[in-house]
């Protein structure tokens, strides 16, 4: 147990920007080591949940060795999210039958261009962005010039002044696409979509202050629900000015995502969970300092909204939809974040790896599986999607 103890003991929590977000910081003099981020009853329970998730994901496998949302049909986005599981648990390497398996069966959808996706399905770099995640996380010197490649590929989505759209048109330098990524062919790009580029980008080793990561976050930029800067913003319709993110760029006139109707004359754009979690951690991959008027601004609506049971802030119909999602990009959001407990607006304070784990708990299935039984959309009410996300999540809180 005193080892254990010594191995999660970290750093007094940061204080940069606490006064800005309204939470007191420590005395300066303090020498009172912090709380572990991760008690002794929690590390047993995550670990448990972790175990029983990956046993369900091994049971899904295919004769392929790759892993799908249909039985015997692997794909490589679920493929890849699982890889990445299993080297992120101390029982698997590289050496290990099934992690090799795995990967031969992942660079069966390796194209010519370096990216990997189903040309026929599109989602070109959602797909590339997941396999990144996985070959970084092997650290295979096998697969160096495969992980070399993709990420070139993945530079190559983002657009650029002079890039054209699909209809043809040249990007401009002023242009409000200029540093997203979108679905594919350069259409219009949005947040979830160059989060998780961002994301890859930053488990590939590429530096938050390289020129790509610093037009994406010009992009992550404006679509913050914030008054200030918003000149720089107008072709964004003017939401609650909460400090939350949207999930992208409209002009007025266009069609609403996320749209919030609060009477008469009042339309905005909805900030809600995951696209703030998601603009929040890509700050901080892009350098972003912590007490930046952006990111305490985003700090302030975690705080507002905090909560595990549903996606914070969505419509109360919706409140369940990308719920598992979420719980990924909060678990990564906070671990960058670097404090081991949030407090909220109340003045409640809550340890987010205990709250995290507590509630995964509960809704994981007897055979280890999660599956979101609320809302089926964006492939949630497929358990093996679904518990990938969920161990992913659990996974954070131990690093």
């Amino acid at each position: 147990m005193k080892i254990l103890t010594t191995v999660f003991l970290i750093a007094a929590m940061l204080t940069v920007g606490l006064a800005q977000s309204g939470e007191k910081a420590p005395p300066k003099t303090s020498t009172k080591p912090a709380e572990a981020p991760i008690d002794a009853k929690h590390l047993s329970k995550v670990r448990t949940e972790i175990d029983t998730g990956l046993s369900f994901l091994l049971k899904q496998r295919n004769a392929d060795g790759g892993w799908g949302f249909a039985p015997g049909v692997s794909h490589p986005a679920l493929t890849a999210m699982t890889l990445k599981a299993l080297l992120q648990h101390s029982d698997y390497d590289n050496d290990s039958p099934v992690v090799d398996k795995g990967f031969k069966c992942l660079m069966k959808f390796r194209q010519k261009n370096g990216g990997f996706y189903l040309p026929k399905e599109g989602n070109a770099n959602y797909v590339t962005s997941v396999a990144v995640m996985a070959f970084a996380a092997a650290r295979n010197p096998r697969y160096k010039s495969t992980l070399s490649d993709a990420v070139k590929f993945l530079r190559c989505q983002q657009i650029v002044p002079g890039s054209k759209t699909p209809a043809g048109k040249n990007v401009g330098k002023k242009h409000p696409y200029v540093g997203g990524v979108s679905y594919g062919r350069k259409g219009r790009p949005d947040l979830s979509n160059v989060g998780m580029w961002m994301e890859a980008l930053h488990q590939a080793g590429v530096p938050g202050d390289d020129p790509a990561m610093q037009r994406a976050l010009a992009f992550v930029a404006m679509l913050q629900n914030r008054t200030e800067g918003a000149e720089k913003r107008a072709f964004v319709v003017r939401g609650t000015d909460d400090g939350g993110f949207i999930y992208a760029v409209n002009r007025k006139g266009g069609k609403f995502v996320g749209e919030s109707k609060g009477g008469v004359g009042r339309r905005g754009l909805r900030s809600y969970g995951s696209m703030t979690y998601i603009g929040f951690k890509s700050m901080l991959y892009a350098n972003v300092e912590r007490n930046d008027p952006r990111v305490r601004a985003a700090y302030g609506w975690i705080r507002k909204y905090w909560r595990l049971d549903s996606n914070p802030n969505m419509p109360e119909g919706r409140s369940k939809q990308g719920l598992f999602y979420y719980y990924h990009v909060f678990a990564k959001a906070l671990r960058a974040w670097g404090r081991n407990v949030i407090e909220d607006k109340r003045g409640v304070k809550h340890n987010w790896r205990h709250e995290l784990i507590d509630v995964l708990a509960v809704q994981q299935n007897k055979d280890g599986s999660w599956v979101n039984k609320a809302e089926k959309r964006w492939f949630e009410g497929n358990p093996v999607l679904a518990t990938c996300y969920a161990v992913l999540a659990l996974q954070e809180t131990l690093k």
